[in-house]
């Protein structure tokens, strides 16, 4: 029941993002900046490709070894691409997105109440939260990429690749729904254990509600919208 809960509330935030102009304008600015940063640290790393390959390894004059080389030449080619990616959306995440989502759950939190949200921590100055969410970022960003690499490392030594492909999908759903559903507890300021234990109790949730990041070019829209159905979730849990 969880499961399919997990995904109901994500495809509310959806339909509530797209029909809501706020949201709707903050939604397609968060996935603009991500896109963009991605394409730009990528192009750069990309750059620069040749000389680290020749750090690395220099080209053969011929023989065998050249058709070796070119292959690493295009396997150092997707590891630097994907490396880019996971440092822009890391870097995006902690110095624009994380605002743009805190200030899409206080949207949708006034929505869902009725009122001026984020009454809570009125007193707090801009600046002192901004830094706060920051700083609530770095272990929301670091712990699943620490866990998908030893999964993926797990895999590697292991004969059970497949599953463990699909279990490092799961884990990366799970913390990508978590990273929203954290928004409310994380503005009120609740310590990082409490916050990490309500993740632990309502798991199976958060792997419905990641499923939708699963599906590809789908799961960009789903991304971008996903702390509305995030914070109606969690002010309508916290009402029972």
């Amino acid at each position: 029941m969880n499961l399919i809960s997990g995904f109901m509330y994500n495809l509310r935030g959806l339909i509530m993002g797209l029909t809501t102009p706020k949201l709707f304008f903050l939604g397609m600015l968060r996935l603009v900046v991500v896109v963009m940063l991605t394409i730009l640290c990528s192009g750069l790393v990309l750059m620069w490709h040749q000389e680290i390959l020749n750090i690395l390894w220099t080209r053969p004059e011929a023989g065998w070894l050249v058709f070796l080389w070119k292959i690493a030449s295009w396997i150092l080619s997707i590891f630097l691409a994907a490396v880019s990616g996971l440092f822009s959306y890391i870097v995006a995440q902690l110095l624009f997105s994380v605002f743009v989502m805190d200030y899409m759950s206080r949207v949708t939190e006034s929505i869902v109440k009725g009122q001026g949200a984020g009454s809570e921590d009125s007193n707090i100055s801009f600046f002192r939260l901004f830094l706060y969410l920051v700083r609530q970022e770095i272990p929301r960003a670091i712990i699943p990429v620490v866990l998908m690499l030893s999964i993926m490392g797990l895999g590697f030594l292991t004969p059970f690749g497949p599953f463990v492909a699909v279990a490092s999908s799961v884990v990366a759903a799970v913390f990508l729904a978590w990273d929203n559903t954290d928004l409310v507890p994380a503005r009120r300021m609740l310590p990082f254990s409490q916050r990490f234990d309500f993740l632990r109790k309502n798991i199976l949730f958060h792997v419905g509600f990641g499923l939708c990041f699963l599906i590809p070019w789908i799961n960009i829209l789903f991304l971008s919208f996903a702390p509305v159905g995030a914070t109606i979730y969690f002010i309508e849990k916290e009402r029972l």
